[in-house]
């Protein structure tokens, strides 16, 4: 997809002028309306009873607002703030009774790499032969995760970097959109489980230390290691420590896991801000058709393991869903579902993903069909 926007210069330029006078605090402006709408999005589906209603409400709304053109931002430092929280509601999912379960999951662990195959495979044709991608852009568009790395590398390849952002963007949205309800429509799962009903005042002082330590030291620690996800994998290592440990038993308050989807969903939202409605239409429509394509899939292998494996079909398809792993957790967590197993899978993913992806492009670079010719 040809690339519209003014040189490098002009761009310069037009930042510069844009930029709001030392001091003040107009940048503000945006992330204030961001987190604003969302949350009046996320109370009006919690209004509705809908599933998922802070993240799902928000990230609708966002959307919106942002397509109409209404400025919106949230910068990635307030989103990672939040995920920390869910890094520490996933790590208090791992249980001794869990830990004895881990080698029930080999099976659809390996199984996992030959779905990203196919994935991968069969979404990369249709980005070249339909969509006309260019070599790059198809690759990290079709690439099952990883939306920030993705982007990052396939720029570095010189793949189109708005593409593949919006790419990953849209196939999340649909996922998150469609799964939570899904559930509730056919399988009866409630919107919210247990686990997210804890009350701040259910919490003793020691044990807010605890958690708060494991968000500050997970993340530390992660992000000096280069950990892929850093915000959310090194949080939920230390809340499964001190939680198989016994140290603490405790989960982060309602409350505070109900804002960290507001976040989550605006962040999702604000994705689309500044982008026109003729860039996006074309590259929504193609990842929509990747989405569904990789849904399929998800739900074949989901059906084909519950039934070899008697794993319960509603956890194997979150652990396979093209979605990201903060977003996918966070569904698992509001269903009650076994959350341990699904953001394992998900960890896995990401991790053969941000490591495999530049090698994988490299060696087969000039071995992939042909783009399609307008």
């Amino acid at each position: 997809m040809a690339r519209d926007d003014p040189p490098g210069g002009e761009r310069a330029v037009a930042r510069l002028a844009a930029a709001p006078p030392p001091g003040s605090r107009q940048w503000l402006r945006p992330i204030l309306s961001a987190v604003a709408i969302g949350a009046a999005g996320g109370a009006l589906a919690n209004y509705l009873t809908l599933p998922l209603p802070w993240m799902i409400g928000a990230m609708i709304v966002v959307t919106v607002a942002a397509l109409a053109g209404v400025e919106v931002d949230l910068p990635r430092r307030f989103r990672n703030g939040m995920v920390t929280v869910l890094g520490i509601m996933l790590g208090s999912a791992f249980t001794p009774e869990i830990i004895a379960r881990m080698g029930e999951w080999i099976v659809t662990l390996c199984a996992l790499a030959v779905w990203m195959l196919l994935a991968a495979g069969v979404t990369l044709v249709y980005f070249q032969r339909f969509a006309g991608y260019d070599r790059p852009t198809a690759f990290f568009s079709a690439t099952p995760g990883g939306l920030a790395e993705m982007t990052l590398v396939g720029g570095q390849f010189g793949g189109d970097e708005r593409t593949i952002s919006l790419t990953h963007t849209a196939r999340v949205l649909l996922v998150v959109s469609t799964i939570p309800v899904w559930y509730r429509l056919t399988a009866h799962i409630p919107p919210a489980s247990a686990l997210m009903q804890t009350g701040i005042r259910d919490l003793a002082a020691f044990d807010l230390g605890v958690l708060a330590l494991c968000a500050v030291v997970g993340a530390t620690v992660a992000g000096r290691l280069r950990i892929p996800a850093a915000f959310l994998v090194g949080p939920m290592v230390l809340s499964a420590i001190v939680h198989l440990t016994g140290i603490t038993a405790s989960r982060p308050p309602y409350a505070l896991v109900s804002a960290a989807q507001v976040v989550m969903g605006t962040a999702i939202g604000c994705r689309f801000a500044g982008v026109a409605l003729r860039i996006i239409g074309r590259v929504v429509v193609h990842a929509l058709v990747s989405g569904v394509v990789m849904l399929g899939l998800t739900v074949l292998f989901g059906v084909t393991l519950s039934a070899w494996l008697n794993i319960p079909l509603p956890a194997v398809i979150l652990a396979y869903a093209p979605g990201g792993l903060a977003e996918m957790s966070l569904i698992a967590i509001a269903l009650g579902l076994d959350a341990a197993y699904i953001a394992t899978h998900h960890i896995l993913r990401i991790v053969i993903i941000v490591s495999a992806a530049p090698l994988v492009f490299r060696f087969t670079r000039g071995q992939l069909p042909p783009a399609k010719r307008d």
